[in-house]
């Protein structure tokens, strides 16, 4: 065997699932994992030219994998008027003046502001103006379903009270129906026509701060879930082209081809013919063989598909339940159509109508074309009814957890539940269930929704509880994930569900050297302090990328 280029040594390896092992040492050669010998062993795989990794005691891992994030949106907004920070109402709009004062021209383009910020999670166009003055303001929300536009931009778009809301959105509106300045879902869209050209620098320039952020945290591979232009999200198929054609992407990346929703079935000629293309450049590095259908919107707007109705203020029944994109009956003709072709589906779907939808879709396919290796995934699962729990291990249809979510706070209690059935508080993010039902377990951030640290996420996901406060778990204790589970999860689950287990996600011989090293060992912590772990280096492919400054 030839001499390694790098032996790790000193500390726990987790290897992928269960706990982690001790006595260990990893030995990489070429970018991959030679072997995997007990420590005593190390020396002999020495050669002039390797370089020891002494872990003492701190955990090395595979490097995480995000199974549902918007990179290029998320760089995006850290280059542009970025809000993600703010504390409050306050503190965004002087964050705003601030751009605007250091950007005296043009359109104001950004976002990051939380709808728990301001009263019925909708601000008002008198606000933006009142900083910005006459200047055209577009601002997306932190979960990107909302946008928050100025009059200025409104009157550019030609919006009145005469406008009516989109088939697929709702614009928030004053006593005498002009737009109140919040714009739900598909009613954003109307901005599209007057934005101004998108500078494809500063796209790619996004791209590549997005990969720098993701490095730091120990992410060597995502599952960007829009490819395509939507959701204030600029066309991005070209950058992450030019990244490989670069050489600048670092990471594995599967792209999600995004479903437009006022498309039909003539969609997936052109995702199959935009696969292959793709395919013919680095499938190693990039690939498109997955699609993103969006089956309804959020329930802090009231746009998550439920399966109930929504309550108004007093408690009462209102006549929504929220918005299905795509007819239900369409829903299982394309997913059919796209499993025939090969893809994986990525489905959005929040409310348990929604997750009922996707999964009658995924069953029909079945149906239709035998069982297939799609592999096809369901996202965010904010709400799961107890009879469609089990459906996911039947289907084998990936639970694709955005942990971070699973927990008491002011966008959840204060936005969703009051409006929910009381029934629907049991059933938030219920993780524990799908796991015991036997699903297979992804994970992802959803960044720049929220923070792209998996670290934070297992946290959430093992406690259900944030750090430093003293709720009860939400959905109960039952929901929980142990600290092995939800590892797994972020990195040989979301590997299985990017079709890359065969060389990442595990640590193993003949795999790519795409690691993590953990300080301090999460595993020896009490469960509450995991968030205090933190990712001191980044390998990928052997190759450090990123180093923790003390």
């Amino acid at each position: 065997m030839a001499a390694a280029d790098v032996i790790f040594t000193g500390g726990p390896v987790f290897t992928g699932a269960g706990a982690p092992v001790t006595g260990l040492a990893v030995v990489v050669s070429g970018g991959r994992i030679a072997a995997v010998v007990p420590e005593a062993e190390a020396e002999s795989h020495r050669g002039g030219g390797t370089r020891f990794v002494q872990l003492d005691g701190a955990l090395l891992s595979p490097g995480f994998q995000d199974a549902h994030i918007h990179p290029v949106g998320g760089g995006l907004e850290l280059l542009l008027c970025n809000l993600a920070e703010s504390e409050d109402a306050a503190d965004a709009l002087r964050l705003v003046a601030g751009y605007a004062d250091a950007h005296p021209e043009g359109w104001i383009l950004g976002g990051g502001w939380a709808m728990d910020h301001f009263p019925g999670g909708a601000p008002t166009r008198q606000a933006l103006d009142a900083v910005v003055g006459d200047r055209p303001v577009l601002l997306s929300s932190r979960d990107h379903h909302s946008t928050w536009a100025s009059t200025a931009a409104i009157r550019l778009a030609g919006l009145d009270a005469s406008t009516p809301d989109p088939a697929d959105g709702r614009i928030e509106r004053e006593a005498d129906g002009f737009p109140a300045g919040t714009f739900h879902e598909g009613a954003g869209d109307a901005f599209d026509p007057v934005l101004p050209p998108v500078d494809e620098e500063l796209v790619y320039a996004g791209l590549l701060r997005a990969q720098s952020e993701l490095l730091a945290l120990g992410v060597t591979g995502w599952q960007d879930a829009l490819i395509g232009s939507a959701a204030g999200i600029p066309e991005n198929l070209a950058v992450y082209r030019r990244a490989v054609d670069e050489g600048a992407l670092v990471a594995h990346v599967v792209g999600a081809q995004w479903w437009s929703r006022s498309g039909g079935a003539e969609q997936v000629a052109e995702m199959v013919a935009r696969r292959d293309e793709i395919a013919a450049v680095d499938p190693d590095r990039f690939q498109l063989g997955t699609v993103k259908i969006m089956v309804d919107g959020v329930a802090e707007n009231h746009t998550a598909a439920m399966k109930t109705p929504y309550r108004d203020g007093h408690g009462h029944d209102t006549d929504n339940a929220g918005l299905s994109f795509i007819d239900p009956e369409l829903l299982r003709d394309y997913v059919t159509a796209l499993d025939r072709e090969g893809f994986q589906v990525h489905f959005h779907a929040l409310g348990d109508r929604a997750v009922q939808e996707a999964l009658d879709a995924v069953e029909a396919a079945r149906a239709a074309n035998g069982a297939t290796d799609g592999r096809h995934h369901l996202a965010h699962l904010q709400v799961v009814a107890e009879e469609d729990a089990p459906r996911f291990a039947e289907l084998d249809a990936i639970a694709n957890l955005q942990a971070l979510w699973a927990c008491h706070e002011p966008q959840l209690d204060e936005l969703t539940l009051p409006f929910l059935q009381e029934e629907a508080e049991a059933r938030q993010y219920p993780f524990g269930d799908l796991h015991r039902y036997g699903a297979r377990l992804a994970a992802g951030s959803d960044w720049p929704v929220s923070s792209a640290n998996p670290i934070e996420a297992i946290h959430i996901a093992v406690n259900r509880v944030s750090p430093g406060r003293d709720d009860e778990p939400l959905g109960g204790p039952h929901q929980r994930l142990d600290l092995e589970t939800a590892f797994a999860a972020y990195t040989s689950g979301s590997a299985y569900a990017n079709h890359r287990d065969h060389d990442t996600g595990s640590i193993a011989p003949g795999y790519l050297a795409n690691l993590v090293v953990i300080e301090p060992n999460p595993f020896d912590a009490p469960a509450d302090a995991i968030h205090l772990s933190g990712v001191t280096s980044t390998w990928v492919e052997g190759r450090v990328v990123h180093t923790q400054v003390d």
